[in-house]
């Protein structure tokens, strides 16, 4: 019987299905994959554009229960809301009002399909939006109004650490708030006193201008910081290989 490797899943949006990408050199899920090599397999399972009402409908058939054959997922990963935070307005259908947000979050950390592995739940805050470049981006793209708000999308990353708090099982990743410190203090002239980057109001990208270079997605930076706030939640054993060191399977 072939021995399975356990799992760390990456469920998500766009977010995560890009971050297999090569980016300025660095590579989120190449990173992950390289600190529990041997021991765990890092599946991606990121879809663009999904909301949590797409993810929450069809999570029965994204995870195989547990079984002697079938791998266990040890770590799930949860990134989702930059498209339940959608706007409604006539050319956008992806929003989740807030409210229904919050209880599809729940359900999807606290599902039996995700229970029945016992996972260590990693509940990732969606990134902060650069607002000003978001809207030239959605012009481009046909919108005739921003599809998203950085207020409205900071009020979605508030309810993933109502969520972390409230669900036992869960562990806050505060992706939102480390970006926006990494930005600030790669931005000299920022006022505090101001409206956050990105907001239209205060007129001013600063450093999300390379780490979010269309507004909403990251750059390889900002994927290198996601990493840095997600690794220290792996904790693999000494021994933790599959298969032994080939001094041992001689």
């Amino acid at each position: 019987m072939a021995k399975p490797y356990n799992q760390i899943v990456l469920l998500g949006d766009s977010l995560f299905q890009g971050c297999s990408d090569v980016q300025d050199g660095f590579s989120f899920q190449g990173a992950l994959q390289h600190i529990c090599l041997r021991g765990l397999d890092v599946i991606n399972r990121g879809f663009s554009g999904y909301n949590t009402k797409n993810a929450l409908e069809l999570l029965p058939q994204i995870f195989l229960p547990p079984s002697p054959t079938n791998p266990r997922i040890e770590y799930l990963l949860v990134l989702l809301g930059a498209n339940d935070a959608c706007l409604p307005t006539p050319t956008t259908t992806q929003g989740v009002p807030i409210d229904q947000y919050k209880d599809n979050l729940i359900k999807i950390v606290t599902h039996e399909y995700v229970k029945a592995h016992n996972p260590k739940i990693l509940l990732v805050t969606p990134p902060p939006l650069d607002e000003m470049q978001s809207f030239a981006t959605d012009i481009k793209k046909g919108h005739k109004e921003p599809a998203r708000t950085a207020a409205v999308s900071a009020q979605y990353s508030e309810t993933v650490r109502q969520v972390a708090a409230e669900v036992p099982a869960a562990v806050l990743v505060d992706l939102q708030k480390a970006l926006m410190e990494k930005a600030i203090s790669m931005t000299p002239d920022y006022d505090p006193s101001g409206p956050p980057l990105g907001y239209p109001e205060g007129g001013k990208r600063g450093a999300l201008e390379q780490l979010l270079p269309d507004g909403l997605h990251m750059s390889g930076e900002a994927y290198k910081v996601l990493f840095d706030i997600v690794e220290p939640h792996i904790s693999l054993p000494d021994e933790y290989y599959v298969f032994p060191d080939w001094r041992i399977s001689e």
